[in-house]
């Protein structure tokens, strides 16, 4: 856009953008696809309102010295505890039981939804594909198909994964290669769900548990945890793509299933 920001420039900047060969478009979404959007969101907001809750009773439970565990399922005992304590004055445990309630409706609420997001996808195909890989789970596979229309725009298993923001950022120069941390473009929940997905493999490798591929074997014995989990996000984001462009079904390394039957 040039200087004067004003409908004209912007007409005339949008007009040019068009006539770029290299100009990336995003594909319109059918209504339909827009709905089970919403039905994500609708769980990410749940779920940030419930962890935002159980902190805040937590806190104020232990300002009068009751605490719990960590997890979601150490609440409702607290709750409970605090309920049957009388030495808490009668204005905290009133608050507390309001807490409790409104905690409860969350649980019910987030239920309901996780279970239309499950029915979705059992329904489409090619999220029950998605969710063989290692690492993606049903909500994983969801997103990938939700926010992810038309795989057949991006060139390569690369363009999708650098769209994800799991590629490092680019900062060369002068013929010299400049390499740092993930851009973190994209979409965040996609990208957060990915990881953690990685995340759960690699403990589960490190653990002794589940298959482990040689490359993700030799990248734990050189890299620390965290950056391994990116570089297997990386490569998942990848498969997924790949495997929403052809529809062909995750089929396991050979090389992988050797070193598991060794092992």
């Amino acid at each position: 856009v040039k200087r004067g920001k004003n409908d004209a420039a912007d007409a005339e900047a949008l007009c040019e953008a068009m006539s770029r060969p290299t100009m990336r478009f995003v594909p319109v979404k059918t209504a339909d696809s827009q709905a089970a959007l919403m039905l994500a969101g609708v769980r990410d907001r749940l779920v940030r309102n419930r962890t935002q809750l159980a902190n805040a009773i937590r806190g104020y439970a232990a300002e009068f010295g009751l605490t719990a565990a960590k997890g979601m399922s150490k609440i409702e005992p607290l709750l409970e505890r605090i309920a049957a304590d009388e030495t808490l004055p009668d204005l905290a445990r009133e608050l507390f039981a309001l807490h409790g309630k409104e905690y409860a409706q969350l649980q019910v609420q987030l239920e309901k939804v996780d279970a239309k997001l499950m029915a979705w996808h059992r329904a489409n195909e090619c999220s029950r594909r998605l969710a063989q890989i290692p690492g993606v789970g049903p909500i994983g596979a969801s997103l990938l198909v939700m926010k992810m229309t038309a795989p057949e725009t991006f060139q390569s298993a690369r363009h999708f994964a650098a769209w994800l923001g799991l590629t490092p950022k680019d900062h060369s120069t002068a013929g010299k290669v400049r390499l740092g941390i993930i851009t973190r473009a994209g979409d965040e929940a996609l990208r957060s769900v990915l990881v953690v997905g990685a995340t759960a493999v690699i403990r589960h490798a490190r653990c002794g548990r589940g298959t482990v591929s040689p490359w993700l074997f030799d990248l734990l014995k050189r890299k620390p945890p965290k950056l391994a989990a990116v570089a297997l996000a990386n490569k998942i984001a990848r498969i997924a793509w790949k495997m929403m462009v052809t529809g062909e079904p995750y089929r396991k390394n050979a090389a992988t299933l050797a070193l598991a039957h060794a092992a």
